[in-house]
């Protein structure tokens, strides 16, 4: 997929891609077991900082254009948002990744396992 290498830049060959064929699919995958699904949305339930996440937790992005269709908001244990300023809509999909990922790694002590 050309959008995905491009987005990818250097480090394509790092990532273990799966595709699935659908959410169930997705939620029944071994490595979801045990772990939560958390959202990452604007109007998330509580702030990404005050959410204490756990190893095992998958985080969700929805689409920058139209967020998460509905079966997401059903299929997540949680959601979170990354508080903004009133005259800023939000982030961009992959900032708001990257924000979000950080924080859970640095709760979970992800970042020394590397």
């Amino acid at each position: 997929d050309a959008s995905l290498k491009r987005a990818a830049l250097d480090y394509g060959d790092k990532a273990v891609i799966a595709r699935h064929d659908s959410l169930a699919a997705f939620r029944s995958a071994p490595e979801r077991e045990g772990g939560r699904l958390v959202l990452v949305e604007t109007d998330g339930a509580v702030s990404f900082q005050d959410f204490q996440f756990s190893t095992g937790d998958t985080l969700l992005l929805g689409r920058e254009s139209a967020g998460s269709p509905g079966e997401l908001y059903e299929a997540a244990q949680a959601s979170v948002r990354i508080p903004m300023r009133r005259e800023v809509r939000s982030l961009n999909v992959v900032v708001a990744g990257a924000v979000v990922l950080t924080e859970a790694m640095r709760q979970t002590g992800a970042w020394e396992k590397f």
